[in-house]
């Protein structure tokens, strides 16, 4: 396939994934491998993709004040160190059974994305040292983050996500906006955040096992990039309500592809 055309479609994916906060990752890397690229490569451009379209949309959010970078650091960081533990021990669970256990998560998490959050709920303050009341980046609200719901379910997911090699991006949405009462387009800046600095870590890593190929990554992340400064910008004039559909639609399709790679 030519590669230009293959950018194109790459900035389309881009668009779509960014504007829900995703990441894409494994739809990148689809695209690459039907395409006809190695695996290896396309997993190490694939998250060049994702960190480049991931980067360029956080810009994009951050500008508008849409990420909430306190929440993004605190999140960040327990990310960081389950989703290293996860790859450390990845080979001592067999892949066909977290992929299977991911899909299942995907599936209740979609649909537990159609669920209303009231408007409200975010400024409520909570009292004790379970809680971290976390004020918004415009000052106008508070997070009330449960630590001992948070903590857990971050690290847990967090864990298998570095087990199965995702960026986590399909779980930070519906973390944020269920359990922290974040608005929706904070949550998909925030998780675009989060996205970028996981995708970059992992880009790393691939390229220090001497995968990266520039004559191919150069061009389909321009059209990542390109997707991501897109698909940012439409995502703050989307009413959050199509947001949230939108990203429910795009997690039941990432968990069909994921179990049909455990029964295929």
């Amino acid at each position: 396939m030519n590669i230009w055309i293959l950018a194109l479609i790459i900035l389309v994916i881009a668009i779509f994934m960014t504007m829900t906060g995703h990441g894409g990752g494994n739809f990148f890397v689809i695209a690459l491998v039907l395409s006809g690229i190695e695996m290896h490569v396309a997993a190490t451009t694939g998250q060049f993709i994702l960190f480049t379209a991931a980067f360029f949309a956080m810009l994009v959010f951050g500008k508008k004040k849409f990420v909430e970078w306190k929440l993004a650091v605190f999140i960040g960081v327990l990310i960081g160190i389950s989703a290293f533990s996860g790859g450390f021990f990845s080979d001592y669970v067999p892949g066909k059974t977290l992929k299977l256990i991911l899909a299942v998560f995907l599936f209740f998490i979609a649909l537990l994305m159609f669920k209303p959050v009231k408007k409200d709920a975010n400024q409520v303050l909570k009292t004790g040292w379970m809680y971290w009341n976390i004020k918004s980046v415009d000052k106008n609200n508070v997070y009330p983050v449960s630590l001992i719901l948070i903590v857990p379910i971050v690290l847990g997911f967090g864990f298998v996500a570095g087990m199965v090699g995702i960026s986590g991006g399909s779980f930070l949405v519906p973390l944020l906006v269920l359990s922290c009462r974040v608005p929706m387009k904070n949550a998909v800046g925030t998780a675009s955040t989060l996205v970028a600095v996981s995708a970059l870590a992992g880009f790393v890593g691939h390229t220090l096992s001497g995968h990266f190929d520039y004559r191919i990554a150069i061009p389909v992340a321009i059209g990542g990039a390109i997707g991501g400064l897109i698909g940012g910008s439409i995502a703050i004039q989307t009413k959050p309500k199509l947001l949230k559909i939108l990203f429910a639609l795009t997690t039941l399709v990432a968990a069909i592809i994921m179990a049909y790679k455990v029964f295929n």
